[in-house]
């Protein structure tokens, strides 16, 4: 639902648009992707440098509380109890507005490590969701009615297309960042809500969720899981995206309507516009899934306020 909302905010990363003026295009797609990569090696680092010295400072005398690293390890390797198992089904059972799928989102810090099959259910549960499915469905009619990748044509035709076009953009980008990656690289692929502290606190670590994971270890390293997963959908997407630029077109005869002939421009061009919108599109989402309990309580609270007022 997030991808809806700020479509119009990305919509200069899409290859229609910048479809016009190739070797411009690629050099401020380069230049922004150089861009996320200095944020990401940042937040990785910095998060590499918090925990360090926690580590020095906790050596010298032992704690007292060796539960949580000791559960995680315990649960990542499939032993788990009945309670922690009805908290994760809870967890993945969230919506905003009982509606909006919310089920890779945990607010415990400590949470346990998924297994490999948690990671596929999570994953095919969000990817599969009718309510994703419904917002595939708004995307595809968005990008119809901009006309964006014009050889899909018009028509139930050209929307059943960018219907088929989204879905796979939302399918592959979960499967790649939600499974194969954190299960090879055992890292974790939900969000780790803060919760707690200030709003520019949570504003920069809801940001830098994107590029900074939890380890099935219990630890903390760069997402490489997501940065991998964005730029090996959208390397997929070269295979159903249509090209953008219009060549010529081919007059109509009395038995054939004009056919216009498109350029083949997709490649590097179209796999860092995708994976660029992706990663977008994660990290506010992210900031969305920090936030919304806050707004939540705030709207019910003062509805809560305005019903006591008019109580007589």
């Amino acid at each position: 639902m997030c991808s809806i909302v700020i479509r119009k905010v990305i919509t200069v990363l899409n290859p229609d648009t910048l479809s016009a003026k190739k070797p411009r295009q690629l050099e401020v797609l380069v230049q922004l992707f150089l861009a996320v990569i200095v944020l990401s090696v940042g937040c990785g680092l910095s998060a590499g440098q918090q925990s360090s010295p926690q580590d020095q400072k906790s050596e010298p005398t032992p704690s007292p509380r060796p539960e949580a690293p000791a559960s995680r390890a315990d649960k990542s390797s499939g032993i788990k109890s009945q309670k922690e198992k009805e908290i994760e089904r809870k967890e993945q059972s969230q919506r905003a507005l009982g509606v909006l799928p919310q089920f890779g989102v945990t607010s415990r810090q400590d949470a346990p490590a998924l297994t490999r099959g948690e990671k596929f259910h999570l994953f095919a549960k969000s990817a599969f969701d009718p309510v994703t499915i419904g917002v595939v469905g708004v995307q595809a009619a968005l990008s119809q009615g901009q006309n964006e990748f014009p050889a899909y044509g018009q028509g139930a035709q050209g929307y059943g297309k960018r219907f088929g076009a989204s879905l796979a953009d939302e399918v592959s980008s979960g499967f790649w960042s939600n499974y194969f990656y954190p299960v090879v690289l055992k890292e974790d692929p939900r969000y780790f809500r803060l919760g707690e502290g200030g709003y520019g606190h949570r504003l920069v670590y809801g940001l830098k969720q994107e590029f900074v994971c939890h380890t099935d270890k219990g630890g903390r390293q760069f997402n490489f899981s997501n940065v991998l997963g964005a730029f090996t959908s959208g390397a997929i997407s070269n295979l159903y995206y249509p090209g953008n630029s219009l060549i010529r077109t081919i007059p109509a005869t009395s038995t054939t309507p004009a056919i216009p002939v498109y350029e083949n421009d997709r490649g590097a061009v179209l796999t860092l516009s995708r994976a660029t919108i992706a990663l977008g599109y994660g990290t506010l989402g992210g900031l969305f899934d920090e936030f919304w309990p806050d707004i939540q309580r705030r709207v019910f609270r003062k509805r809560n306020r305005e019903t006591a007022n008019s109580v007589p």
